[in-house]
């Protein structure tokens, strides 16, 4: 039998079911006591104008002030009801969804955006609202139908009638502005996706002129979804007019229908107030829902967004703890693509690494370094082939455990909200020795001191008032933090002067020292002659790999080789692959 996976959205949802039954129960009640103004200009007009009673008029009017006031409580507590329902709904979701941001960041490579986390509060604003009561409210329309056909038979089927309408403008609504409305939220979306990576380019945008560029094309965005909202706001605002034209034409020909009824002697004056008042009552949700639809076709889009994503990027299983890794590296036979495509970036790549050993990874761009990166990381997936870890498969090892014996510095140094020192010690529990040790072994420490409040200086996203420079050498403080047995560097020194290469070699060779494994990934080759081994790619595919000697004994005699078939291009440019001496630092 073939069953539905649910998402975690929906778990959520089953969670909090008994409190929307509890919402749904208290409608019954506070909808109930809606007939009281109804009933109570009846009595009015029945018995106590009849009769001349005041004791009947404080009663009847004592009775129905109690009446209010429950009802009054019973739509306070419904509306705690859905507060708390979405509160708890956030707090169930919140670790799950930011984790799949996260995930899905890394899938789409730098299109990940916050908007799943959006999209969580917006469907929480629209549970805690307005429009969600019609909801509980229009299933207790039969309850005002069928007293109003026991005020008169002619006043339910009055009933009748304008209900079906006003059902049919309903759904003559939701064809005519969800497609539309989908659309313009898609855009908008997109549009404010764009907006924030141009902010994050800031800098580049200003220093080339291109804010006007930007501007217009954003400005072409904006105006389509403003073209498209206008549309359908148009469309729903002459359906919302008509609707409510409608209802209170019929609270008003009820009324005439009443003192028609009146005349003819079938039913009280009272029951002629009192009719129209129910219809009103009874048809208040339907015109609700029409008001409010715009706010529920966006929550309904939140909804299938989140729902998409939370299905899309399963939670991770629960995996059984390991031994601390000791750095063995071993990668088999690996064919790597970038998730979504599958055309193949990396192609049967193989290294073997033991603990302690440093490799060097060079090539032209292109060559497919970064993304045999992300695989040996295990960002991205291998779509055949393996990257182990002491042995155990990358995507094996639980992130939060292994996490700390890795350390990674990309090329496009992000650092963080935060002070220096949370950012070397990776935003956990900070060690203040171990933070001096990174900083140190990076030869940062003294820079840090002479900023105004040292290890505590706030910094942005960005670096703030740092160099390229010294954000490099913060991240590499912040990769080599703490006890790691894996560390990758991928391009460590293109921001770096003679006096940063030359700290970046001793650190490399303590970290060899301790017996860290160490790959790098770099153009420059004053860094590989401190290395165990090379491994050299070309459009995705090894050309060697081996010692670092044998390689570049290899590289030499390919170089002459060449020279030696093409002597008049000797003559003409320079050597491209020339002999690399560099002598160890220790």
């Amino acid at each position: 039998m073939k069953t539905t996976e649910r998402s975690d959205l929906q778990e959520a949802i089953s969670l909090c079911k008994g409190s929307f039954i509890a919402a749904g129960f208290f409608s019954l009640f506070i909808n109930f006591l809606m007939l009281v103004p109804a009933l109570y200009m009846l009595q009015l007009y029945d018995r106590v104008i009849t009769s001349g009673s005041e004791s009947t008029l404080l009663m009847l009017t004592m009775i129905m002030v109690v009446l209010f006031i429950t009802m009054g409580s019973l739509e306070w507590v419904r509306s705690q009801l859905l507060v708390r329902v979405s509160a708890r709904l956030e707090t169930l979701l919140n670790d799950r969804l930011f984790g799949a941001t996260f995930k899905q960041a890394l899938f789409n490579g730098s299109a990940g955006s916050s908007q799943p986390l959006d999209d969580l509060t917006g469907l929480r604003q629209f549970l805690t609202g307005n429009g969600l009561f019609a909801f509980f409210d229009a299933p207790w329309l039969p309850i005002y139908i069928a007293v109003m056909f026991m005020f008169h038979q002619w006043y339910g089927w009055m009933a009748v009638g304008t209900v079906i309408i006003l059902t049919i403008l309903a759904i003559i609504n939701e064809k005519s502005t969800s497609k539309t409305l989908k659309e313009a939220n898609e855009l908008a979306i997109k549009g404010r996706g764009l907006v924030n990576k141009n902010l994050r380019n800031a800098e580049v945008v200003d220093s080339m002129g291109m804010l006007d560029g930007i501007r217009e094309r954003w400005k072409v965005g904006t105006t389509k979804v403003l073209y498209l909202q206008a549309k359908a706001s148009s469309k729903a605002g002459a359906i919302t007019s008509t609707s409510k034209t409608i209802r209170m034409m019929a609270q008003s020909l009820v009324l005439g229908l009443g003192g028609y009824l009146v005349l003819q002697q079938e039913i009280s004056p009272g029951l002629m107030i009192a009719g129209s008042i129910l219809l009103g009552r009874a048809l208040a949700p339907i015109d609700l829902m029409i008001g409010s639809w715009k706010g529920f076709v966006a929550a309904r889009g939140q909804y299938h967004r989140l729902n998409e994503v939370l299905l899309k990027i399963p939670k991770d299983k629960e995996k059984m703890a390991l031994p601390a890794p000791v750095g063995q590296i071993n990668v088999d036979n690996v064919v790597i693509a970038p998730p979504g495509s599958r055309t193949p970036v990396v192609r049967g790549v193989s290294i073997d690494l033991a603990p302690g050993e440093s490799l060097g990874v060079i090539g032209p761009s292109a060559a497919g370094k970064s993304t045999l990166a992300r695989a040996l990381l295990g960002i991205w997936p291998a779509m055949s082939g393996k990257v182990r870890l002491d042995g155990v498969d990358i995507f094996d090892w639980d992130r939060a455990e292994i996490g700390p014996y890795i350390g990674y510095l990309p090329q496009d140094i992000e650092l963080f909200e935060g002070t220096i020192g949370e950012n070397i010690s990776r935003f956990g529990e900070m060690d203040p020795d171990k933070v001096v040790a990174a900083a140190k072994m990076a030869d940062v420490h003294e820079m840090i001191l002479g900023l105004p409040e040292g290890y505590d200086t706030i910094i942005g996203a960005i670096g703030g008032v740092l160099s390229g420079g010294q954000r490099q050498r913060i991240g590499l403080a912040r990769a080599i933090y703490g006890e790691p047995k894996f560390v990758l560097l991928d391009e460590p020194n293109s921001n770096l002067d003679d006096q940063g290469e030359l700290a970046l070699a001793r650190a490399i060779t303590a970290l060899k020292q301790n017996k860290v494994t160490v790959i790098i990934i770099t153009h420059r080759p004053g860094i590989l002659g401190i290395l165990d081994k090379l491994l050299i790619l070309k459009d995705g595919s090894t050309v060697t790999f081996g010692p670092r000697d044998e390689v570049m004994q290899q590289l030499q005699q390919q170089a002459q080789a060449n020279a030696a078939k093409n002597p008049q291009n000797v003559a003409k440019k320079p050597q491209t692959v020339a002999p690399v001496t560099v002598t160890p630092v220790i």
